[in-house]
């Protein structure tokens, strides 16, 4: 299945919402959903670092933790993540272990990424579980998000 970069599903709106969200917040402006094979909306979640003092509250592991305890499972296996941001390694290692089905985000993170930059988690041979990734989807709004986010604390 092949979607162009600038198409954002449903989803990856609604990811694009809680990144806007954890940004007005004072959070990166990161934002997460788990959508269900037929594309119910199980989860939505953005940056609480700051607010839960936990360095772990990244929108994806939250998402991830609302959506096993919505479903009553450890596994959320058929389900997609859509993150604006390239996970980390700490969120990829989730990703793997919860085994999402797809993992679709917006824009690459070269500096913290995991995925397609730094340790490429999915790549190890010690990970046990690799969802299809796409790359790109939503990639401008995602950025614009970051970079006016960066630019406003750097001033």
């Amino acid at each position: 299945m092949t979607i162009e970069p600038e198409a954002a599903p449903r989803p990856m709106d609604l990811a694009l919402a809680e990144a806007e969200a954890a940004a007005a917040r004072g959070e990166v402006p990161v934002g997460a959903v788990i959508a269900g094979p037929a594309g119910q909306i199980v989860a939505r979640a953005g940056n609480r670092t700051l607010e839960l003092k936990d360095p772990t509250a990244h929108a994806e592991m939250l998402a991830i933790r609302e959506a096993c305890r919505v479903l009553g499972t450890e596994r959320l296996i058929g389900f997609d993540l859509y993150v604006t941001l390239e996970p980390c390694p700490m969120c990829a290692g989730a990703i793997s272990f919860a085994r999402i089905r797809r993992l679709y985000y917006g824009a690459a993170d070269e500096k913290g990424g995991g995925v397609d930059h730094g340790p490429r988690i999915f790549e190890q041979p010690t990970c046990h579980h690799r969802p299809e990734v796409y790359g790109g989807i939503g990639e401008t709004a995602a950025a614009a998000l970051l970079r006016d986010f960066f630019a406003v604390r750097r001033s």
